[in-house]
């Protein structure tokens, strides 16, 4: 036998090496078990095929999905396509980006389960640019499919044009079984927008002719025998230009601030591209300086100047164009309004007479005049039978008691809102109550501080006291004391003890003799030489200390199950800012350490006559702006107290009065005019009686020239 070279060896051994690799190959592949799938008619199922990339480094790849010997799907190129009937409802189920790890997976998700599913799915990966291009990737799966007893096809998600048609299949396996379409959980039927354009065939299907921008969600039919029932759902989506929806025709810009002008599009697909034009001419923000594109397409004005005014057009577009261009959009530089005349800061009246309250303003840089308003800054409406406007001035008669507060003029056009405040404070009547109450207590004393209403002099104040735990509870007597199961009843309310504060301008008074650990209620009453005023808001003081009384109520209160009290906000107001109206208030007297939030309501028309719901809203801020309220329209306000046991506690309502703006701004407007006329008028007649006078002056000297003159005769007779 001769002996083997060098390379006849290396030969052998390389051979030996690839039968054992192919070896290995195909029992790796027959070790390999398929992947079990369950899924009922209508629902989805993902196919997970896993990588294996040659030394763990990723290249590209294609994955193929066979059924039957024939692709259905494929991924390649980061694409997903698919045969039918699996057009449509398939889709990568996850980011498919390459990974630097050993596996990679590569997964997509079948929708609309049918029974024609159902079967034997095999996943191969290829690598194009590498020989060979096969590896030992591969998974098989078994899909098994529960095609249930009702639906046969359900609808898979569709992809239409605006005014192009949308058809759902939902097959059923018996024609007699009864089908109900819905549109995101809503009977269509009870859809108008889609009652008129849609219709059932007898196999159950859905067509809607023609589709609208409003179609897309999810479309869900239901199959139902009377004891059985069936359901799948489908995505419409429905693509169109992109167009304008809305275009004001004026907009104000703020002159000197900070401004946005929008344009105000729909597109599906989205937006590409925005065009603005101004006055005709393409408008490139890039090219102004201070103005900039927003997110949105919309231009922001860093600081308005007057080079900004002009009429402005938008033209949205995306994949699939436009529908044109906006209506012209007349933008005016409006500068904010500057007061001229001012009211006094008091007015001091009596009962029965009258006050006249001047204001007056103009547009700053301007002669036309803002938006002039009056309110009272307390939010009770102005009495329409008793007050007069002329321009800017209000003049009030037949005042009475409930007309005394405070008042605002209010001057604002579209730059800015701006307000003078004045009071109106009558003789002889009664003080306002205080308020602002506090207290600081001990075990048998509490100090009282709080706020006069009115500031005046010989005023006198009385507290108001009386024991008040909430609720007091006795013991019967038949039971046995500190006995938690023992009968109790609710004691009577106690009665109300004064005491007289004796300096007339003080604030502050000591109540002394208390008991310990009681809690006690409260007032304080102001007083003049013209009676009594009203009573501040009560609030409610525990002593220090602890009792037997106390332990008794702890007992029983753990019997009816614990809860936290809180105080009602306090101090509620509203007044008018260039926001909205702003609602502020104080916090809770007692209970602020266990507070969750404040919520903030307004409704329709006054407590005492019923009101409609308009809004609520909650904040954790001792201060809200609701921004928008109906014109001519009374408000009231409430402020609620809510603690961590969901406890709520009401303020005082307040009452809101909003003017009707449009119909003053029109009244302004045309007494502007008038009085425009009217100096026109009037400059005029004085300008031609000035010529009239010049001019039979200029007579009266030529007649006086033309006269013989007798002085010399005169003299030289003498």
């Amino acid at each position: 036998m001769m002996p083997l070279t060098g390379a006849v060896r290396a030969c052998v051994a390389c051979a030996l090496l690839s039968a054992t690799s192919a070896a290995g190959y195909f029992n790796i592949e027959e070790e390999k078990g398929p992947a079990q799938l369950k899924a009922s008619v209508g629902d989805s199922i993902v196919f997970n095929c896993k990588l294996d990339f040659p030394n763990d480094v990723p290249i590209p790849y294609i994955m193929h999905w066979n059924k039957g010997g024939s692709t259905v799907f494929s991924w390649a190129d980061g694409q997903l396509t698919a045969e039918d009937p699996y057009k449509g409802r398939v889709s990568p189920a996850h980011e498919s980006a390459p990974s630097p790890t050993a596996e990679f997976t590569g997964a997509v998700n079948l929708t609309s389960i049918r029974e024609s599913d159902k079967g034997w799915y095999e996943c191969r990966v290829h690598f194009p640019n590498r020989t060979p291009s096969t590896r030992l990737n591969g998974t098989w799966f078994y899909l098994d499919v529960d095609g249930g007893t009702l639906l046969a096809t359900p609808p898979i998600n569709k992809t239409t044009l605006e005014g192009e048609t949308a058809h759902f299949s939902c097959i059923t396996k018996n024609r007699a079984h009864r089908v109900t379409w819905y549109k995101d959980g809503v009977p269509i039927p009870d859809i108008v927008e889609l009652r008129q354009r849609s219709f059932v065939s007898p196999d159950g299907s859905l067509t809607i002719a023609p589709t609208a921008m409003g179609d897309p969600g999810e479309y869900m039919c239901e199959v139902t025998d009377g004891t059985t029932r069936q359901q799948a759902s489908a995505h419409l989506d429905v693509q169109y230009k992109a167009k304008v929806m809305y275009s004001p025709r004026e907009v104000q810009l703020p002159f000197g601030r900070s401004a946005t002008l929008d344009c105000h599009f729909r597109a599906n697909p989205p937006l590409t591209s925005l065009r603005w034009e101004k006055d005709g001419f393409l408008f490139d923000p890039y090219n102004v300086q201070g103005v900039f594109y927003r997110r949105n397409g919309s231009l922001f004005f860093s600081k308005v100047d007057e080079i900004h005014r002009g009429r402005y057009t938008c033209t949205p577009f995306n994949d699939l164009g436009t529908e044109g261009p906006s209506p012209i959009i007349d933008v005016r530089v409006q500068r904010p309004p500057v007061f001229t005349i001012t009211p006094h800061n008091m007015y001091l009246r009596r009962s029965g007479d009258s006050v006249a309250m001047p204001c007056d303003a103009v547009n700053g840089g301007d002669v036309e005049r803002p938006l002039i308003v009056w309110f009272k800054k307390d939010g009770t409406p102005l009495p329409r039978s008793r007050i007069t406007m002329e321009g800017g001035n209000l003049t009030l008669v037949d005042i009475v008691d409930e007309d005394r507060g405070m008042y605002q003029c209010v001057a604002s056009n579209g730059a800015a809102t701006i307000s003078v405040e004045t009071e109106l404070v009558l003789e002889n009547t009664a003080p306002r109550p205080p308020y602002n109450l506090r207290a600081v207590s001990s075990t048998t004393s509490v100090t009282l501080t709080w706020l006069p209403g009115v500031e005046r002099p010989q005023t006198q104040h009385s507290v108001w006291f009386r024991i008040s735990d909430s609720p007091q509870w006795h013991v019967l007597p038949d039971a046995t004391d500190l006995d938690p199961s023992a009968p109790y009843r609710q004691a009577d309310t106690p009665e109300w003890r004064t005491l007289r504060v004796g300096d007339a301008e003080s604030t502050e008074a000591l109540v002394s003799g208390l008991k310990a650990a009681r809690e006690y209620e409260f007032m304080v009453l102001s007083q003049d030489e013209h009676g009594d005023g009203m009573f501040s808001k009560a609030i409610r003081v525990k002593t220090a200390g602890t009792s037997t009384v106390e332990e008794v109520q702890h007992e029983i209160r753990e019997a009816i199950g614990s809860f936290q009290q809180i105080g009602p906000p306090r101090n509620v107001t509203v007044r008018v800012t260039g926001d909205g109206f702003l609602v502020a208030w104080d916090p809770p007297a007692f209970g602020v350490e266990d507070l969750k939030h404040y919520m903030v309501r307004w409704a329709r028309g006054a407590p005492d006559s019923g009101y409609l719901p308009s809004g609520t809203d909650v904040t954790n801020d001792l201060s809200y702006v609701i921004r928008y309220l109906e014109e001519d329209r009374l408000y009231t306000i409430f402020v609620l107290s809510v603690n961590s046991n969901d406890m709520e506690v009401t303020s005082h309502p307040v009452s809101l009065y909003v003017p009707p703006y449009r119909s003053q701004r029109a009244l302004s407007v045309g007494m502007a005019v008038g009085l425009a006329l009217v100096a026109v008028a009037v400059a005029a007649a004085w300008y031609l009686r000035e010529k009239q006078i010049k001019r039979m002056q200029q007579q009266q000297d030529d007649e006086a020239s033309n006269l013989p003159s007798s002085n010399g005769k005169d003299s030289g007779k003498g």
